[in-house]
């Protein structure tokens, strides 16, 4: 029988997070408590515009501070929901040929419909 002469923490260094999982967890919770934030605005928002019509929204929506704080509930859900799915991603996918693809793939979709949320919130506010 071959015994491990190392102790524990021997063992165990070079292991876990590699000095990124801390980071990723952080983002997530920051993002997250950001996310409520802006979530409670926006239900609001929701809540005072029911039964509008659309010159209502579109003449709500001009107003400088609501399409900012609109711009940023968009950006902060889709990096949130980025972070998110790179964890199941990663936790699921086995193989590097599936995860790293499957990472950039969905990278790259949470920022294009991020980019074409903002644009519409900035077409809606800026445009005719």
């Amino acid at each position: 029988m071959k015994r491990e002469l190392r102790s524990p923490f021997a063992r165990a260094v070079g292991l876990g997070s590699a000095k990124e999982g801390v980071d990723h967890w952080w983002a997530q919770r920051v993002s997250s408590v950001a996310l409520v934030l802006l979530g409670l605005w926006f239900v609001a928002s929701l809540v005072a515009l029911a039964g509008a019509d659309r010159a209502r929204v579109v003449a709500w929506l001009h107003r400088p501070l609501a399409a900012l704080l609109l711009m940023l509930t968009l950006a902060t859900a889709f990096y949130h929901s980025a972070l998110g799915l790179q964890v199941v991603i990663e936790d699921y996918a086995h193989s590097e040929w599936v995860k790293i693809p499957a990472i950039v793939a969905m990278r790259l979709l949470c920022l294009a419909l991020g980019v074409a949320g903002i644009f519409a919130v900035l077409r809606i506010s800026f445009g005719g």
